[in-house]
């Protein structure tokens, strides 16, 4: 019984340590992008293969990821340090 509460706090202070260093809203906007990536490459894809991003459905997720990232993450806050002088 102990160890399952201690194990749980752990659990709980991991994600907290995670969120504290990756925002949420970052965490959802690499998702939306890999899945917008790989919807991507599934209508709309190179058939031919000449296509350097969107005829690999690897790339294709990888560069929705990074797109979603970037997007995304223009929303988030960042904290404002004051300099003293």
């Amino acid at each position: 019984m102990n160890e399952e509460n201690k194990e749980q706090k752990e659990q709980k202070s991991f994600l907290q340590k995670v969120l504290a260093f990756i925002p949420p809203l970052t965490i959802l906007g690499v998702f939306v992008g890999v899945l917008g990536g790989y919807i991507y490459y599934l209508k709309v894809g190179c058939v031919d293969g000449t296509c350097a991003i969107t005829s690999n459905p690897w790339m294709s997720t990888l560069w929705g990821g990074l797109m979603g990232y970037l997007i995304f993450d223009m929303f988030n806050r960042k904290s404002k340090t004051k300099k003293k002088s």
